[in-house]
C-alpha cells in the first residue's frame, strides 16, 4: 500500500510539474563569415585542408576541433558569393527592395564538423534561443556546399528531409543525382557519371586500351572510378591496375602505389583524384624520378595553377584531362583585392597573414615571422586568392548564389508577367515566408542567362549541362606550364559528336608530339583473330590467323567470306573463287575433243569405204540402210560428247543429256535391228518358215522409229517437268565453284540410261543367241562382243560418275560416250573394212553365203 501512495504521488508531481526551460545542447558553432539581411543564404566551405586531431577522454564535452592550413582557392570561393551577393543586392530586377544576408560556415574538409554546420543553418546556430523559452529558428532559405563529395553527401543527407536545397559548386560524385536519397540537392558542375565516361571516350579515342587507374579514397574518386571501369569494359579498355589512397594514409600506403605505377607496363595513367591527393603522390613519384608516363586527369586537378607550378611539374608535362569551361565575373577581381585585415572576420586576418607570411599581433614565440606593417597590398601579389584567369570554381559559386535569387524572386513573387511582359515590383511578403521547400521547388523549374550569357538549368536530378575543356599541358615560352584548349566535349550532343578536336597540337609526355602507344597486345594483322590469354583481361591476347574462307582487317575477328568469295593467301580479302568447269582450254578438255574428232574421223571414213563399196556383198549382206544410220548416229554420239566440255549454260545442260540419249538409243537400236536380221534370216532359211516378210526393211525402220520415239518421248517429259540447269556447286570444294548442270529430275536422267541400258542388254543377249549360227560371215558375233563392251562402259560408269569430284564427273560422262561409241564402231565395223580394203577376195556372195563348219 506505501509503495502504490508513492507511485501516485510521483505520477502526480511529474505530471504537475513546470515545463523545462528551451536551451541548446553542446557547444554553439559561430560561422567564420556572416551578414544578417531579410533573406539569408548559407554556404559551407573548407577555409581550411585539415585539422587538428582531439582525442576524446569522455570526461568533459567535445571541444571544436582546430583548423589549420588556410586554402586560398576556397576562399577565392568563398569571396565570390559574397560578392554575387553584393552584387545582386545592387540590382533591382531581382528581389527588388530584399536584402539578401549570408551565414558561412567552415568545414575543413572534415565530414563532422560539415554536419554540425548545416545543423546549425538549420538551427540559426543558438541565436533565437534564449533561457527558459524557444521561438522557432531562423532557417537558411538555401546552402550553397560543398567543395568535395564525401561532406556534401553528409550535408544534403542532413537537410534533405527538410526539404532545404543544397547546391554545391564543386561535388561531383555521381551518387549525388539519386533524387531518393538527396532529395533537395543541386550542383552548377557536371556529375562523374559524364566526366568518367568523357575520359573513356578520350582513351579510346587514342587507342589506349591498357591503363591504369588511381582515384581517391572517398566518395568523389571511389564512385568516379568505378564508372570509369564499366565504362571502360563497354569500349573495350583494360584495367592493369585500379589504386586508392588517400592524403592521410602512411607513407607506406602511398609507397606502394608508386611501386606499382613504376613496374606496371601500361603508359596512360587515369588519375580520378582530387587535387589535394596528387599534391601527396606526386610527391613522392618526383622523389623517385618516375617520368614518361602519360597523365589523363579528372578536373579536380588536371586545372589546378598550384600542382602546375609546384617543383615536380616537369613529370605532368603533356598530361590531358577535362575541366570547367574557363569563365569571366566582371568586377570580381577588384572585390577580392579590396580586402583589409581589418574587417571584423578573423578569417580575413588570417588570410593576410598567411599572404604576406607575416603576424598582425606581437606574440611571444612567433617563429620568426615579422609583424605585418600594415601598408601591404592584395594588389600587388599574385596568388590563388587573387588569380582571376582561372575561374571555372568560382563561376560555379556565382550561378549557385545567382540561382538561389532567382528562385527566391520566384517565391516572394518579385516579378509578375502582364501582356506577356515581365514587370518587377517589391518584395512585400518577403520577411514573412521563409519557407524553403518553395525555393527548393523553384529550383526545380529554373532556366536563367547570367551576366556573361551563360545558360543555367537543373535536368531532374539536379544535375546542369555536362559540358568540358579538353585542356593539354604544355611549356609556355617562359618555361611554365600552360592550359591548352585543345578540345571539348558536351554530352548533349550525339554520340559520336561528344568529344570534338580543333587544330591546336597536342604535346604528349616527354615532350613528344606523337602518340604514345599503351597496349597489352599489339594489334592482331590482317588475316588473323585475337584468342584471349588464360586468366588475362580481354586485353590481352594472342593472334591466330583466321580459318580458310575467312578474313578479318581492322576488327581483328575473323569473319566468313560471302558464299561466291573465298579468302586471299594473306586472309585479308574475300576474292572471287575459282571457277572450274571441263573447257576446251585445258589439256584434258583438249585430249577429249581429239578423241572426239578421231572418233567422227573414222566413222566419216568407215562411212565413205562402205558408200564406195555399197554394191559389195558384205556391205549389202545386213541391211546397208541400217549400217549407214548407224554411222550417222555414231557421228551423233562423238559430237554429243563435245556439247559436255565449255561452261554450262542453260542450253547446253539440256542439250547435252538429251542429246546423248536420242542418240545412243538411235544407235542401240540401229544395232538391235541388225541382230534381228542375222536371227530371221537364220530362221528364214528353215523349210516352210516365211519370217523375213514379217521382218523387211520397212518394218525395221520402223522399229528403230519406234525405239527412238521411246527416248524422245522420256526426254520431252525430263525436260517439261524439271528440266536439266546449269547450277554452280560449292558444297564439294570450299574454295572454288564447280559450275555443273544439275540434273533437275534425278529420276528423268536415270530413265534415259535406264532405257538405253535396257535396249543395249536385249541387243546383248539376241547377239549372243546368234553368235554360233552356222555364216561363214556371222556379224552377230561382232555385235555380241561391242555390246559386251558396250555394258561393261556403262556399268562401270555409274560407281565412277557418282564418286568423281567436279569437271572429272564430266570428263568420265564424255569417256564413257566415247569408249561405248568405238567399242560399236570398231567391233562391228572395223572387221568389214579389212575384208573390204585388205581382203577383197572374201568380198563374195559365195564367201558370205557359205555356212562354217560347225565344229
Amino acid at each position: 500500500a506505501r509503495m502504490s501512495l508513492l507511485q501516485t504521488w510521483l505520477l502526480f508531481t511529474l505530471v504537475r510539474a513546470p515545463d523545462p526551460p528551451c536551451s541548446s545542447r553542446g557547444l554553439s558553432d559561430q560561422p567564420q563569415l556572416s551578414r544578417d539581411g531579410d533573406v539569408v543564404i548559407g554556404g559551407i566551405f573548407s577555409f581550411h585542408n585539415s585539422w587538428d586531431q582531439t582525442t576524446h577522454t569522455f570526461t568533459s564535452g567535445p571541444q571544436q576541433p582546430k583548423c589549420k592550413s588556410l586554402s586560398l582557392r576556397e576562399f577565392q570561393n568563398a569571396q565570390t558569393m559574397l560578392f554575387a551577393i553584393e552584387e545582386i543586392n545592387n540590382r533591382t530586377d531581382i528581389l527588388p527592395s530584399v536584402n539578401l544576408g549570408y551565414t558561412i560556415y567552415d568545414s575543413c574538409g572534415s565530414v563532422e564538423m560539415a554536419v554540425r554546420a548545416s545543423l546549425s543553418l538549420v538551427n540559426g546556430h543558438g541565436k533565437n534561443t534564449a533561457a527558459g523559452s524557444c521561438t522557432r529558428p531562423e532557417t537558411v532559405q538555401a546552402i550553397i556546399a560543398e567543395t568535395s563529395s564525401t561532406p556534401t553527401i553528409a550535408i544534403s543527407a542532413t537537410v534533405g528531409p527538410l526539404h532545404v536545397p543544397v547546391i554545391s559548386h564543386f561535388a561531383t560524385c555521381a551518387c549525388l543525382s539519386d533524387r531518393k536519397k538527396h532529395p533537395s540537392f543541386f550542383r552548377t558542375i557536371p556529375s562523374d557519371y559524364y566526366q568518367s565516361r568523357a575520359l573513356v571516350k578520350l582513351v579510346r579515342h587514342f587507342g589506349w586500351t591498357w591503363v591504369g587507374a588511381l582515384c581517391s579514397n572517398n566518395d568523389y574518386g571511389n564512385n568516379g572510378m568505378n564508372t570509369f571501369i564499366n565504362a571502360a569494359k563497354e569500349e573495350g579498355v583494360c584495367v592493369e591496375f585500379s589504386a586508392v589512397f588517400f592524403r592521410t594514409d602512411p607513407r607506406e600506403v602511398i609507397l606502394k602505389i608508386v611501386e606499382t605505377i613504376k613496374t606496371s607496363s601500361s603508359k596512360v595513367i587515369v588519375a580520378f583524384v582530387s587535387y589535394s591527393d596528387m599534391e601527396v603522390l606526386l610527391r613522392e613519384i618526383a622523389l623517385q624520378n618516375i617520368t614518361g608516363l602519360q597523365w589523363i586527369g579528372s578536373e579536380s586537378w588536371i586545372s589546378d595553377m598550384n600542382i602546375a607550378t609546384a617543383e615536380w611539374q616537369h613529370i605532368l608535362r603533356g598530361s590531358m584531362g577535362f575541366a570547367i569551361p574557363k569563365a569571366k565575373i566582371n568586377g570580381l577581381e577588384k572585390f577580392l583585392i579590396k580586402l583589409k585585415p581589418s574587417f571584423d572576420a578573423d578569417l580575413y586576418k588570417e588570410l593576410w597573414e598567411t599572404v604576406f607570411e607575416c603576424i598582425l599581433h606581437t606574440q611571444v614565440n612567433v617563429e620568426k615571422k615579422d609583424i605585418c606593417k600594415g601598408n601591404e597590398s592584395l594588389n600587388e601579389v599574385q596568388n590563388q586568392y587573387t588569380d582571376v584567369s582561372e575561374l571555372q570554381i568560382a563561376n560555379n559559386v556565382y550561378k549557385a548564389v545567382y540561382a538561389v535569387a532567382y528562385a527566391l524572386d520566384k517565391t516572394y513573387s518579385c516579378s509578375t508577367k502582364e501582356n506577356g511582359q515581365e514587370h518587377t515590383i517589391a518584395c512585400t511578403n518577403a520577411t514573412n515566408n521563409h519557407q524553403p521547400w518553395k525555393v527548393l521547388s523553384e529550383l526545380k523549374k529554373l532556366h536563367f542567362f547570367t551576366t556573361t550569357n551563360e545558360e543555367v538549368y537543373f535536368d531532374e536530378n539536379g544535375d546542369p549541362a555536362a559540358r568540358y575543356d579538353l585542356l593539354n599541358w604544355q611549356q609556355g615560352k617562359d618555361g611554365k606550364t600552360v592550359f591548352v584548349k585543345v578540345g571539348f566535349y558536351d554530352a548533349s550532343l550525339q554520340a559520336h559528336l561528344q568529344l570534338s578536336f580543333n587544330n591546336i597540337t597536342i604535346i604528349w609526355a616527354h615532350d613528344q608530339h606523337q602518340v604514345p602507344v599503351s597496349v597489352c597486345s599489339e594489334s592482331c594483322p590482317a588475316g588473323s583473330r585475337k584468342a584471349v590469354q588464360k586468366g588475362k583481361p580481354v586485353c590481352c591476347y594472342d593472334c591466330i590467323p583466321c580459318a580458310e574462307g575467312e578474313i578479318s582487317n581492322l576488327t581483328a575477328t575473323c569473319m566468313k567470306c560471302p558464299p561466291e568469295l573465298w579468302s586471299n593467301y594473306k586472309k585479308d580479302k574475300c576474292i572471287s573463287k575459282l571457277v572450274e568447269f571441263l573447257s576446251f582450254e585445258e589439256i584434258m578438255g583438249i585430249i577429249l575433243v581429239l578423241f572426239s574428232l578421231l572418233g567422227i574421223c573414222f566413222t566419216m571414213g568407215i562411212t565413205v569405204v562402205f558408200f564406195t563399196h555399197k554394191d559389195t556383198p558384205i556391205v549389202r549382206a545386213n541391211n546397208s540402210e541400217l549400217s549407214f544410220l548407224l554411222l550417222f548416229s555414231l557421228t551423233l554420239c562423238f559430237l554429243c560428247s563435245l556439247t559436255f566440255i565449255g561452261q554450262p549454260s542453260e542450253w547446253s545442260c539440256m542439250l547435252r543429256h538429251t542429246a546423248f540419249g536420242i542418240t545412243f538409243v538411235l544407235c542401240i537400236s540401229c544395232v538391235l535391228g541388225k541382230t534381228i536380221v542375222v536371227l530371221m534370216a537364220f530362221r528364214a532359211t528353215l523349210p516352210g518358215k516365211n519370217i523375213m516378210k514379217w521382218f523387211g526393211p520397212a518394218q525395221q525402220r520402223l522399229s528403230v522409229l519406234a525405239f527412238t520415239l521411246i527416248q524422245v518421248l522420256i526426254c520431252v517429259l525430263w525436260l517439261t517437268i524439271s528440266p536439266p540447269f546449269p547450277y554452280k556447286n560449292m558444297n564439294y570444294y570450299k574454295e572454288k565453284i564447280i559450275l555443273e548442270c544439275n540434273l533437275g529430275s534425278v529420276v528423268g536422267f536415270w530413265a534415259v540410261l535406264g532405257y538405253i541400258g535396257f535396249l543395249s542388254f536385249l541387243c546383248f543377249v539376241l547377239a549372243f543367241l546368234a553368235r554360233k549360227l552356222p555364216d561363214n560371215f556371222n556379224e552377230a558375233k561382232l555385235i555380241a562382243f561391242s555390246m559386251l563392251i558396250f555394258c561393261v562402259v556403262w556399268i562401270t560408269f555409274i560407281p565412277a560418275y557418282v564418286s568423281s569430284p567436279g569437271k572429272f564427273t564430266v570428263a568420265v560422262e564424255i569417256f564413257a560416250i566415247l569408249a561405248s561409241s568405238f567399242g560399236l564402231l570398231i567391233c562391228i565395223f572395223l572387221p568389214k573394212c579389212y575384208i573390204i580394203i585388205l581382203k577383197p577376195e572374201k568380198n563374195t556372195k559365195q564367201q558370205i553365203m557359205s555356212k562354217a563348219q560347225v565344229k
